[in-house]
């Protein structure tokens, strides 16, 4: 019955939309399919304050929530203000240690406020600098995934992720982590699946395993 579905929430990496889960298939008789989706924050707002923001938008008890690069760290962030079944993070995080070197270089000197976040507002203009196959590729991908251009979230984004304070990781939280991943690089991880060959965008492209192994994963 409706009712015994096992309700799962999925929110997406910093300024990409919920198109990247859609390869990501879960049997209907089981599981009800929910996505979150990013929106601008208010000047000045902490990342706790966002999160319980995004909580208001969970409409059940017990859910299981998935967060991918950014995504990954705020619904840990959530799930200090609500009970979750099951908790996992991809292509992530668990705690600020596990953030590479050049985050918090970043931290420490600040240079993150330099970062020329507004060229993402023009996708077009971006392309202009793209040569060869790969980095044409790459644009598609920019253009298809990144729907969240707002400068402002752009810039506290990476903010709220150098600055991540939290020391421990949270109790149910299964982190599965690609062996090539190169925005949170694996050495860097601790206590993880560990996909390989998997990137930073593998949620797209190594969907298989996901489909294969996240019913398990849940309920077990």
């Amino acid at each position: 019955m409706k009712q015994n579905k096992i309700p799962v929430y999925f929110m997406p990496g910093m300024a990409a939309n919920p198109s990247i889960f859609k390869h990501i298939k879960l049997s209907e008789d089981e599981f009800e399919i929910y996505f979150l989706e990013w929106f601008v924050p208010e000047k000045g707002e902490t990342l706790a304050d966002y999160a319980f923001r995004m909580v208001q938008n969970i409409k059940h008890e017990n859910i299981v929530l998935i967060g991918v690069s950014f995504g990954g760290i705020l619904v840990q962030e959530m799930a200090k203000h609500i009970n979750v079944r099951k908790l996992f993070v991809v292509s992530s995080v668990k705690t600020k240690h596990e953030l590479p070197r050049r985050m918090k270089f970043a931290k420490n000197t600040k240079i993150y406020k330099l970062l020329p976040t507004s060229l993402v507002g023009n996708i077009e203009a971006l392309s202009k600098f793209a040569f060869g196959d790969l980095a044409t590729k790459r644009l598609e991908l920019y253009e298809e995934y990144l729907s969240v251009r707002d400068k402002y979230y752009l810039d506290w984004s990476i903010e709220q992720i150098v600055n991540w304070k939290q020391e421990k990781p949270l109790p149910n939280t299964i982190h599965i982590h690609g062996e090539k991943d190169g925005v949170f690089p694996i050495q860097h991880i601790s206590d993880c699946i560990s996909i390989k060959g998997g990137t930073h965008i593998m949620i797209i492209n190594k969907y298989k395993w996901f489909n294969e192994n996240l019913p398990r994963l849940i309920k077990e």
